[in-house]
């Protein structure tokens, strides 16, 4: 690869995290101004945190409906079109007047707003395969640099301007990224000429005759579960007697994601070095070393709350670090299905999340704290004994991987 194509490539994937960042924001920003939305549409708070749910909702109806496309239409005329309805959409929230049109407008943005599950894909077709780990952790990066500046710079231009302004700085990032990327992003071919129906399909069929998908999507599913619980029931203990604290707090400690954006990368260029089985012992590990630690967020006072700091640290980085190392597997199995492939886990993965706050919510009323520290150790107990029990025999590499060039055997870790 020459200087030149070596920085446009660069540039490229910077723009796509940079992407990656803003999508992500829109799903999280409405989450800091409910009370705002409550207060200036003349609603309640419950009724104002259908924003948050629809926008989600739209979400993940979008990663599996969309992000198949991604595999059939030019990635870039896709991701700029997704892009300007984006725009328009948090245009149109920012105008409503009744709760219902922003509920709708919320969910044509959470739908539109996939631009990390099909930027993943695309980026990792832009470098060679021993990059690919560093590249989803770029990506990735920018995600967790979106969800957390989202709802800060949400939180206080709400409350400087009203809950239209976040609605729309939002837009406008939106649109400006649309335009940057229809600029500067360089235009590929489509991967695939399947009709849109059997793109639906292809993710189950996917799941049902790839192995490596499948415990890929076990792992993240487990391990996203815990986390989800976590920070479901942390809110909750932050708020009872151990500590008396405000809503508030559990949004401050979520600022301990802020490390993760720098262990990202980091994982990503283990796992282009030792493989992605290594990297998901090692972030097994961290989450199990997690939940004890956790625990003793339940003391109260200043030890139990950096117990909490130190755990959801932990936790935060063994989930995010794991989820590269999974993705790099994914995308090795066939290079002309990644969209797809994508799409299986994404849609694992979040299902994972779902349970995992109805668990943690519901571990916490039974058995407080504790429950939830038992519920994490449990969940990554399962993924580690799936992860123990494999390596611990050899398997054949499916045909589909060798194809793409990529067999999980040839991985450093993985037993022959």
């Amino acid at each position: 690869m020459t200087d030149h194509n070596h920085r446009q490539t660069t540039a490229a994937i910077t723009l796509l995290a940079f992407a990656c960042g803003v999508a992500v924001g829109n799903v999280y920003f409405p989450q800091a101004i409910g009370p705002l939305v409550a207060a200036g549409l003349g609603v309640s708070p419950d009724s104002a945190a259908t924003v948050v749910t629809a926008t989600q909702f739209g979400y993940a109806a979008g990663i599996f409906l969309l992000v198949p496309l991604g595999d059939r239409m030019r990635p870039r005329r896709l991701l700029v079109t997704l892009l300007t309805l984006t725009g328009l959409g948090l245009l149109a929230a920012s105008t409503a007047q009744t709760l219902l049109p922003l509920a709708a407008a919320s969910t044509l943005v959470g739908a539109a707003t996939v631009i990390a599950p099909l930027a993943g894909p695309l980026a990792a077709g832009l470098v060679p395969a021993e990059r690919s780990g560093l590249v989803s952790g770029t990506l990735l990066s920018g995600c967790l640099a979106g969800m957390l500046l989202s709802r800060a710079v949400g939180g206080a231009l709400g409350d400087w301007l009203g809950w239209r302004a976040p609605y729309v700085l939002a837009a406008a990032l939106s649109l400006t990224v649309a335009a940057l990327l229809a600029r500067l992003l360089p235009a590929s071919p489509p991967a695939a000429a399947a009709s849109y129906p059997a793109l639906l399909a292809a993710p189950l069929r996917l799941l049902r005759t790839e192995p490596e998908l499948r415990r890929s999507c076990l792992y993240q599913a487990t391990v996203f579960a815990g986390f989800c619980a976590v920070w479901t029931a942390v809110a909750l203990l932050l708020t009872g007697p151990a500590y008396g604290m405000s809503a508030k707090a559990a949004g401050l400690l979520a600022l301990v994601n802020a490390a993760t954006m720098l262990c990202t990368p980091v994982a990503g260029r283990l796992v282009d070095r030792r493989g992605p089985d290594r990297v998901n012992l090692v972030c097994f590990l961290v989450v199990g070393v997690s939940a004890p630690v956790l625990a003793f967020g339940g003391l109260g006072g200043v030890p139990g709350l950096t117990a909490l700091v130190a755990g959801t640290l932990l936790l935060d980085v063994g989930m995010q670090s794991g989820m590269v190392a999974n993705q790099v597997r994914i995308y090795g199995i066939d290079a002309q299905a990644r969209s797809r492939l994508n799409t299986a886990y994404m849609t694992c993965a979040y299902l994972g999340g779902t349970v995992g706050s109805w668990l943690g919510a519901h571990a916490y009323g039974r058995f407080g704290w504790p429950g939830v520290c038992l519920l994490v150790a449990a969940l990554t107990a399962v993924a580690l004994t799936r992860h123990l029990l494999l390596r611990a025999r050899p398997r054949p590499a499916p045909a589909s991987s060798k194809r793409a060039g990529w067999s999980p055997s040839s991985q450093p870790g993985r037993a022959r």
